[in-house]
């Protein structure tokens, strides 16, 4: 499809409901000794003789058990049943001699398929059963399985159509996108924005279907994988950018971008295999066509060294591999190895993307997208295991902003190898938050924010009445998601508002938390932003724009950041502190329009406030006081109301719009005023993004 995309795409995603031969029982003919199966009154059954006969009139026996009779001087073919040895034979020796399998063949310039999930290359890294808020409640296990017998198995790939219309949803998350202009040169060459849509469809869809599997009964065998699944769907509607394979930029894709599956990296045309570690393509040399690496993926299932943040050792692929995760023979030069070892002499770029764990998720990776390296050279060595393993040394090309060393230098910050430079404080917070909020001014001499005092959370000076009566759940044990008869799920339309692992799976006109009147402990599911800070949130001072916030940590798209804590007060009081120009910490959740935001509500339903909520951070707020606004947000804020009998305990919670890195600052869209009171309010913006208005409210 990557060679045709100047043609229309044709919707194939409705083949998912087709169930491979593999899920059909094989019903053999009648013996003496064995019955016939199924009953005569059903319809016919998928037959199958044994692969040694009985046979049809005008079949025979196939390889490699067409020889069997005669070398074993069997005047009978075997019955069904027969329990003698057959001799195993290898898949890999029905392989056509002819056209070889050097990766320049036949699909070394196209992407790999939809359907294409195993790897190139004998095994991949561990192939985790649970992968994270994609995976089934089933407990975490690990196993090597050859990767050309992955796609086969169905061990770690469930697309089997459930009762909710996928179809339809898709098309409704589709339309909100408002997709119905991305053209074929879009997808053929992408773009910033491009690419953003592309990423925020793809998460969306996963999270939705995760969303359907957590509500479901967990199958034996079975892992759910709606990482794969929604992959699959979009690459099969055509939604997806840089479909044609590249050497060096891929339009739309900057440095630092990090992902948290390689699906993601297949939708947006940075690494087009969804496992192997090597990516390449074809180029003409004469008459001859000839393989180069375009990108490479070291995510620790190889000796790869990767200490050096510019340099990289990439270890080879191929080879058998043992339980051990150990070669066990040598690798050969072809496919990928080959694309390296050409790319080497033609001294063209390769995208590095780096694979690391994922502190949130212990069996989860997240991929640092970390620029353009070229190979300097390359050798063959002796593996753990004694067995020869082809190493090539990467350097990164000087003048590309840093990825990879931040995620190093905010790590040796951490195990206090290094002193974070411009540190006033280690915990601003001064123990109110479970987790330590740095303070740094590596800008000018101030020291501290005036005449501020933390505090966690949302202070009401007086009970707000509740218009709803709320009688809160009764569910001892925690929210499940399948439990329809829960009251808060009930609230939330049917489904818990987040996924297993804690992640909005969109944006809501008002989300229903529990609360005091609910029974289920503070570990429940529904119950995500009532624990306090999850990550390692900084206090810094930018260069124009007064203290900002950013975080340590990678932030998933979706996930939960931080309340908006300070003191409710109402509109009288408010408008007193505008009249002084004295109103830069109040928050109105009454604004609207929140500018990029609702690219997480596929519904497109505006934000239900239960009342007017002001809150008021000047004198006490917590860390969301120093986000800045940002006319191309990375942040949105949603109104949390949680189960109260007595009172309306309303809350503003910020969630992640994208997935953040590391150091990056955390901003949101204040939103506009009434039309009449705009020009009163009206600020210069200073967020230097694309899409600045110029101006804030």
């Amino acid at each position: 499809m990557e060679d045709d995309d100047g043609q229309d795409y044709v919707d194939k995603s409705r083949v998912l409901n087709v169930r491979p031969l593999r899920c059909l029982a094989p019903i053999f003919p009648s013996t003496p000794s064995f019955p016939s199966f199924p009953h005569p009154q059903a319809s016919s059954p998928f037959m199958c003789p044994p692969p040694a006969g009985h046979f049809p009139p005008g079949f025979a026996s196939f390889y490699p058990f067409s020889g069997y009779l005669d070398s074993h001087n069997m005047q009978t073919p075997m019955p069904f049943g027969f329990n003698g040895s057959i001799p195993a034979v290898p898949i890999n020796s029905f392989r056509s001699g002819a056209n070889g399998d050097a990766g320049s063949s036949g699909r070394s310039s196209r992407n790999p398929g939809p359907s294409q999930y195993e790897e190139e290359e004998g095994y991949s890294d561990w192939v985790h059963v649970n992968d994270g808020e994609d995976s089934s409640k089933a407990a975490t296990k690990k196993k090597r399985i050859p990767k050309r017998a992955r796609a086969r198995s169905g061990q770690d790939i469930n697309v089997a159509s459930s009762d909710v219309d996928v179809d339809a949803m898709v098309d409704k998350i589709v339309e909100s996108f408002n997709l119905m202009d991305f053209d074929t040169f879009k997808r053929a060459d992408g773009d910033k924005d491009s690419v953003g849509y592309i990423r925020m469809i793809y998460d969306l869809l996963r999270r939705k279907l995760s969303q359907i599997e957590d509500s479901k009964e967990s199958t034996p065998g079975v892992t759910r994988r709606p990482d794969l699944r929604a992959g699959t769907i979009l690459m099969n509607k055509g939604i997806r950018t840089n479909v044609k394979k590249r050497i060096g930029v891929v339009p739309g894709v900057e440095v630092g971008d990090i992902f948290f599956f390689r699906m993601e990296m297949c939708l947006v045309g940075l690494h087009a295999p969804i496992m192997a570690g090597i990516d390449y393509m074809g180029l003409k040399v004469s008459q001859d066509e000839e393989p180069v690496a375009v990108s490479i993926v070291s995510s620790g299932g190889y000796e790869d060294n990767s200490e050096d943040a510019d340099v990289l050792v990439y270890s080879g692929q191929g080879g058998n591999i043992n339980n051990k995760g150990m070669e066990i023979t040598d690798q050969k030069l072809e496919r990928g190895n080959l694309a390296l070892e050409k790319s080497l002499h033609r001294g063209n770029e390769v995208r590095v993307i780096r694979g690391v764990k994922d502190i949130a998720n212990p069996t989860g990776k997240i991929y640092v997208y970390d620029g353009l390296y070229k190979i300097q050279e390359s050798w063959v060595d002796k593996g753990k295991s004694g067995c020869n393993v082809f190493k090539y040394k990467l350097v990164r090309l000087s003048g590309q902003p840093e990825a990879y060393t931040v995620w190093k230098s905010v790590q040796q910050w951490k195990d206090g190898s290094t002193a974070r430079v411009g540190v006033i404080s280690h915990d601003l917070t001064s123990g109110a938050e479970s987790i330590p909020v740095s303070l740094v001014n590596d800008v000018d001499d101030e020291k501290w924010p005036s005449n501020f005092t933390y505090y966690p959370g949302l202070k009401y000076s007086k009970p707000v009445n509740s218009n709803e009566s709320s009688t809160g759940c009764g569910c001892h044990g925690g929210c499940l998601a399948g439990n329809s008869s829960c009251p808060c799920i009930q609230r939330n339309g049917g489904n818990l508002p987040y996924t297993t692992n804690g992640v909005l799976v969109s944006q809501k006109p008002l989300i229903h938390e529990c609360g005091s009147s609910c029974i289920c402990p503070p570990n429940c599911k529904n119950r995500v932003c009532q624990s306090g800070l999850k990550i390692r949130l900084e206090v810094f001072k930018t260069k124009d724009k007064g203290w900002g916030l950013r975080s340590w940590d990678p932030i998933r798209s979706g996930a939960f950041i931080c309340e908006y804590g300070g003191e409710v007060t109402d509109i009288t009081s408010a408008e007193e502190l505008r009249c002084v120009n004295d109103d830069d910490y109040i928050f109105y959740a009454t604004r609207t329009n929140q500018s990029g935001e609702g690219f997480l509500n596929a519904s497109n339903e505006t934000l239900k406030i239960p009342f007017p909520l002001i809150i008021n951070a000047k004198h006490a707020g917590n860390v969301a006081r120093f986000m800045n606004h940002s006319c191309s947000p990375n942040v949105f804020w949603q109104p949390v109301l949680r189960e109260n009998s007595k009172e309306c305990d309303l809350h503003i919670v910020f969630y992640a719009y994208r997935h953040i890195p590391p150091m990056t600052e955390l901003t949101y869209s204040y939103g506009i005023v009434p039309p009449d009171r705009a020009d009163q309010r009206r600020k210069k913006c200073l967020c230097g993004s694309a899409k600045c208005l110029g101006y804030f409210y």
